[in-house]
Order: C-alpha cells, then sequence, then structure tokens
C-alpha cells in the first residue's frame, strides 16, 4: 500500500486475503506507515512486514517479492504511486516489486477529486492500462474533510472480490481492457401510489455478478441499477434508478458509444395506466379497486434494434417458467428472435428458486444458432461464461 488516508481501510482488506486462505506479504510505502504502523500489518498478516530493499537484503526482497507473487495488489495507489509505476520508477521496495511482478497487478486508486481528474493522473492511468495493469475506477463520496466526490477508496469487500476472481483466471488477463460495457441489474417498480407498487423479485445478484466480472477483465463498467440494495462493485460507474422509464432513459444515454450490453435487469413488463396521488384507501364494502394496466417499453428491443454503434454485442436475459405455448428453451428461442439481440441468457425460474440466490444455471443462445449450457454454478462463474461469449463475438 502507498501512503494515502484510506490506508486503515487495508486492514479490513488484508483480513479478508487472509481469512480467505491466501499467502499475503505486506509491502508499504515509508508513507502508508505514518498511517497504518508495521505492527498491525504484521500482526493481521501473521508475517513480517517488508518494507525497505534494506531488510534482509541477502533473499534480495526487491526482486523475489515480484517473481514469486501470483498477485501484486496495491491498495490505496496515490496519485504519486500511480506516477511512478507508470514511469518505471524504483526508488523503494514496492516501486521495485511492481517492476519485477510477472503476475496479474491490480492497483486501486483513493486520492482527492482533483488529483485524480488532474490529465497527469488520467495519463498515467492510461499507460497502465494500455500495458495491461488492472486500474480501478475510485468510489465516489466523503473524502477526507470536508470534501466528497470521486476518489473515494472502493469498498474492501468490493477489492477483495476483484482479487479474487483475479486469482481465479490467472490465465485470462484483461481481455475486456479498452472496452466499455454497460451492465443493467435488479428489477424495476412501477408505483400504484404513493405507496404500492408492482415489481418482481430480481435480486440484481447476476448482474453485479456480471459487472464485478467484467471489471476484473479490464473493461469500464457502467451499471444501471434498479432497486439494488448491493455494494457498488469496485470501480463500476453506478447509476441507480427505480421504474422501467427511468431505466430505459438511463440506459439509452449509458450505452452510447459502449462495445457490449448486457441487459440483465427485470424491466417491469406492465405499469398502471393510472397512478393515484394519494395512497388509495380500502373500501367500506370490502370491494377492490379495479387496476388497469398498460404496456411498458422494450427496452431490450429498443437497444437491439438502435445500436449506438453496429458492432457492439447486445445481450438480453430470458427468466422464463415454460408453459402451454413451449419449453423454457422454446420460449427462449422464440424470445431471442423477437428481441433481435446477439445473446440471450436463458434460465429457468420456476419455483422462484433461482432469485436471491448465490447460484444459478443457464443455456447462453447465440443468432448464429449456438446453444451453451452452464451447469449450476456460482453467479460469479456463470457471469464469466457470458463474458468468454461476447468476447468471442468482439473476434469475428
Amino acid at each position: 500500500m502507498s501512503g494515502g488516508i484510506a490506508a486503515y481501510k487495508a486492514c479490513e482488506l488484508l483480513r479478508r486475503l487472509t481469512e480467505s486462505g491466501h499467502d499475503v506479504t505486506v509491502v508499504p510505502t515509508a508513507s502508508a506507515l505514518e498511517f497504518v504502523g508495521a505492527p498491525t500489518w504484521a500482526a493481521l498478516s501473521g508475517k513480517p512486514v517488508a518494507a525497505s530493499v534494506w531488510s534482509q537484503v541477502h533473499e534480495v526482497p526487491h526482486v523475489r517479492l515480484g517473481q514469486q507473487a501470483d498477485l501484486v495488489l496495491v491498495a490505496p495507489a496515490t496519485a504519486d504511486l500511480l506516477a511512478k509505476a507508470a514511469h518505471g520508477l524504483a526508488d523503494d521496495l514496492l516501486t521495485n516489486t511492481l517492476l519485477t511482478a510477472r503476475c496479474p497487478v491490480v492497483l486501486a486508486p483513493a486520492m482527492h477529486t482533483e488529483m485524480w481528474e488532474h490529465p497527469a493522473t488520467q495519463a498515467n492511468v492510461a499507460t497502465l492500462r494500455a500495458r495491461g495493469t488492472l486500474v480501478l475506477e475510485p468510489a465516489e463520496g466523503r473524502l477526507t474533510g470536508k470534501d466528497t466526490g470521486k476518489g473515494r477508496l472502493p469498498d474492501p469487500g468490493e477489492i477483495f472480490e476483484v482479487a479474487r476472481q483475479v486469482l481465479a483466471r490467472p490465465e485470462g488477463g484483461a481481455d475486456l481492457a479498452g472496452r466499455h460495457v454497460v451492465v443493467s441489474a435488479g428489477g424495476t417498480k412501477e408505483f400504484l401510489d404513493p405507496v404500492r407498487f408492482l415489481g418482481n423479485r430480481s435480486s440484481g445478484l447476476q448482474g453485479y455478478a456480471l459487472a464485478r466480472a467484467a471489471l476484473s477483465r479490464g473493461a469500464s463498467v457502467t451499471l444501471v441499477s434498479a432497486n439494488v440494495d448491493l455494494p457498488a462493485p469496485a470501480g463500476a460507474r453506478v447509476e441507480r434508478v427505480e421504474t422501467t422509464e427511468e431505466l430505459r432513459t438511463a440506459m439509452l444515454a449509458a450505452v452510447q458509444g459502449a462495445d457490449a450490453v448486457v441487459m440483465a435487469a427485470a424491466p417491469a413488463d406492465f405499469r398502471p395506466a393510472v397512478r393515484s396521488a394519494d395512497k388509495i384507501k380500502k373500501a367500506a364494502d370490502g370491494s377492490a379497486p379495479a387496476l388497469t394496466l398498460e404496456q411498458n417499453p422494450d427496452i431490450l428491443h429498443e437497444l437491439a434494434t438502435n445500436r449506438s454503434r453496429p458492432d457492439a454485442v447486445i445481450v438480453g436475459f430470458a427468466a422464463e417458467t415454460g408453459d402451454s405455448t413451449g419449453s423454457v428453451l422454446e420460449l427462449g428461442r422464440a424470445k431471442l428472435a423477437r428481441k433481435g439481440c446477439d445473446l440471450l441468457v436463458v434460465n429457468d425460474v420456476s419455483g422462484g428458486a433461482v432469485f436471491g440466490s448465490g447460484e444459478n444455471e443457464v443455456v447462453i443462445l447465440g443468432t448464429d444458432g449456438s446453444s451453451r449450457s452452464v451447469p449450476r454454478a456460482a453467479k460469479a462463474d456463470i457471469a464469466h461464461s457470458i463474458w468468454d461469449e461476447v468476447v468471442a463475438r468482439f473476434a469475428l
């Protein structure tokens, strides 16, 4: 870690790494030790803290650490650290380790907004990303003092999830580097009155897993989130919406110039024709009010037929149960043809077992007639299978 006030948050990140079984060597800069001392890092990692090129010289730590690591993760990464890494400077153990590392490198920046937005920092970030380094986007929120803006260290749990996914795909690399992808997640609400709404059971877990997976593969990610109460994936730009119309507006704006769009959200198919300005009261005679519905716009079909760029890959989802008109897959194939997207992820939601679960099983259908069955697995693994199909279509 480098010397920013967010160094204290790295304690939580270190705890998650060690408790999940990873062997972690902490390499702080001298400035980082001004924020959190070496005894804390040694206690949490269970190992001596490597802080100087002059310690344990006979073991050549400035070379050995980078050569032996499976992952180098810098959190927080200050503007100074980004500049040194971009220009190959090596005046301490951490920057020497970055130069000798041949494993994946993930940098989680944290600094004031003005520093992050400065052209020099943005140029350094672009240089690092062009070399294959995964530089996360900082989060937005409260900074040091009274300042608020972009530059906050992402949630430690989300940084851990990025690290976990990078380690799980050591040969996968950043195959989405330089790509901008847009993912929607969650379920929309259509209000009957100020209190009640029509909605669905979508938890947003699969959409968030897709965003995290894309980030771990180097993509710039915009996540349009409909009524999801989950931590923002580290590095994603998150826009929160409620209704289907808000989701439509946000998606149409976000997809401009995007390389890929994954419509994992579950928009309500219908909305009340009239929304009451006041809470609807119970009738004294026990009768129920009549409810007239009207159809919502078909966002996926609109995105697929009015593409901002012709080579963009559009992915839809179909949560099906099957009925008298066809099986789950038959309905999925009909939906793929009707929507006009390139890929359709079909899952059987009979009984509602998928909603809120950390696992899923799907079939990925392609307009080229392809069909890939993905057996039951964690939604993070399902997400990578979907991105594999998207990446394959980039090469066509």
